[in-house]
């Protein structure tokens, strides 16, 4: 019977590398695919002016439901990294039980191990010497693979997953800029809302006088 080693170990994430464009504003936009930066407003006078911007609600009701978008997305990398920080011990674990049986597979005498019965509950086990592993894939489904190409695809899986990490924690500070942002941006357009209705309060009382 050959060793089984559980765990997931197909490919860690779907999402491809990022490519390397020609200048900071594309990579911006490639880096962090599926995210839409939030544009400052400089000119708050300016941006009330423009079509869709009648009133301030209308504009606020907009840069909330902006702000809402950001919150959905940020519990998804939340869980992403969540997913990752848990596979990557057990990619490692794992890769390391592979060196180890690596330098088994010559020895004609079984291998003596310790299974996994339940949570912290183990019992002796004999692996005769063999040159093959299986690995779950996931969904039911367990490969053989000879040890020296399970290593390699576990060592790739470490690289893409350790990357994967990475890239959401860069999405999650770049996410965090965003809220920021659009919270000014929310601040400034309330403000300037409370200063129109003051001018024309004023204007009303000026014309009645």
């Amino acid at each position: 019977m050959l060793p089984s080693i559980s765990g997931y170990w197909g490919s860690p994430s779907k999402m491809a590398a990022p490519m390397k464009p020609s200048n900071t504003a594309t990579t911006n936009k490639k880096k962090h695919l599926g995210i839409p930066e939030a544009v400052f407003v400089e000119d708050i006078d300016t941006f009330m002016k423009a079509p869709g911007n009648e009133t301030a609600d209308r504009v606020l009701k907009r840069l909330n439901e902006q702000f809402q978008k950001y919150q959905f997305m940020e519990l998804n990398l939340a869980q992403k990294k969540l997913r990752l920080k848990n596979q990557i011990p057990h990619i490692k674990q794992t890769l390391e039980m592979l060196r180890h049986m690596q330098k088994k597979k010559d020895v004609t005498g079984p291998m003596e191990t310790h299974f996994l019965l339940a949570d912290n509950v183990y019992c002796k086990a004999l692996v005769p010497a063999t040159d093959k592993v299986c690995l779950w894939l996931g969904a039911n489904i367990m490969l053989e693979y000879d040890i020296d190409d399970a290593q390699l695809l576990l060592e790739k899986n470490l690289a893409t997953a350790s990357r994967n990490l990475d890239s959401a924690e860069e999405d999650m500070d770049f996410l965090r800029d965003q809220f920021t942002t659009t919270e000014v941006n929310m601040a400034r357009v309330y403000n300037w809302d409370v200063k129109r209705r003051a001018r024309d309060s004023l204007s009303k009382i000026e014309h009645v006088s």
